[in-house]
């Protein structure tokens, strides 16, 4: 091995070791950084008109926006924690009122009335035949839930800390992306050890992908909680300001989704008796609040990403356990960066003619 071998050597391996070790400190920091980067490549062209109308001054224009990003986040996430502290809390006396109303005695009468109501109104009669077991069993379990929703939220006043300090990473990076951010993207852009044309297409592709992922998902469950929240109201359900928050987060998800809070609460509607409520609630669970999804989120994401249909709901799916919620956002990014690699590779190494000599044994 000849001394500029060595010393090659020693440098990579001196470098796998510091990345190696910084990787180890920066890792409690990389989901709020990745949140901040989610952020910054949604939020930049803002910063790119903003900083146009300051004449140039970037880093006035990064602090404002950033301080409105704040703004934004934190007053509806505080006035939002605070009424699902006070709604949780009154979900028990809503029950309680309905079981003390005679609500339990009326369920099997209100069964009949549900699709297949004839085989559950004998089970149900059954219950309600010993009602002092069946009621405490009810008031119990809707004390339970709204204890471990309360207790939920405790839970995240008491890691309060982490919380903050998670945020002011986000914070405090996004302001810095702004800032610097043309000159980190030139930056990682040179360093990627690919010819022009192929970081080109896969920078655009990351860049379409983010957007079209961003828009597709919180758009359609903003738009979904939106509308399944005016009929909670509408239709008088009890807590729906904290229905309509559970509908927002649940909605992304490819499995149940709206159905999931819009579903339990057209049960309920039946069951204290509102029938003209509950088939309401299924009328416009199923054919607006869902049909918002399945229209919405395509033609947002679809068109923008280019990502075929079975692979974005496998690298949404396998994103959301793997990282938590912003798998949502990571999933498809990966998939779409993989994708764009594969044809790559596809083109520069699948596509090519043989070499002259294969052709001439080829034709010996």
């Amino acid at each position: 091995m000849t001394r500029q071998q060595l010393f090659a050597v020693c440098f990579f391996a001196g470098l796998l070791v510091l990345l190696y070790q910084i990787a180890v400190i920066f890792s409690p920091f990389v989901r709020p950084v990745l949140w901040a980067v989610i952020l910054a490549h949604v939020t930049f062209p803002l910063h790119t008109k903003l900083t146009a109308a300051l004449k140039g001054r970037e880093t006035v224009s990064a602090g404002l926006l950033t301080l409105a990003i704040m703004a934004i986040v934190v007053v509806p996430v505080g006035l939002l924690i605070t009424l699902l502290i006070q709604e949780a809390g009154s979900a028990y006396n809503a029950v309680n009122g309905w079981v003390q109303s005679g609500g339990v005695k009326r369920l099997p009468q209100a069964i009949e009335l549900l699709p297949f109501g004839g085989y559950l109104k004998d089970l149900i009669a059954r219950l309600v035949a010993s009602p002092g077991d069946f009621e405490s069993f009810l008031l119990e379990g809707s004390k339970t839930v709204s204890g471990f929703a309360v207790g939920q939220l405790a839970g995240l006043a008491k890691n309060a800390f982490m919380l903050v300090v998670n945020f002011l990473v986000i914070m405090v990076t996004l302001f810095f992306f702004f800032k610097d951010g043309v000159r980190l993207y030139q930056g990682l852009y040179r360093v990627v050890p690919l010819e022009e044309i192929h970081k080109e297409r896969i920078f655009t592709r990351l860049d379409q992908t983010i957007r079209a992922v961003v828009k597709g998902i919180v758009i359609t469950a903003i738009a979904q909680g939106l509308l399944a929240g005016l009929a909670y109201a509408v239709l008088d359900v009890p807590v729906p300001v904290f229905l309509m928050a559970v509908t927002i987060v649940l909605a992304p998800l490819p499995f149940g989704g709206t159905a999931l809070v819009w579903g339990p609460v057209t049960l309920y509607l039946f069951w204290t008796g509102s029938v003209w409520k509950g088939i309401a609630m299924f009328a416009w669970g199923a054919g607006v609040v869902t049909t918002v999804d399945s229209v919405l989120r395509p033609m947002l994401i679809g068109q923008g990403a280019k990502l075929p249909v079975l692979f974005l709901f496998f690298s949404i799916l396998g994103g959301l356990g793997a990282y938590g919620l912003i798998g949502l956002f990571l999933g498809p990014i990966l998939l779409a960066i993989l994708l764009t690699a594969v044809q790559i590779y596809s083109e520069e190494y699948l596509s090519k003619p043989p070499p002259p000599s294969a052709t001439l044994k080829g034709t010996e």
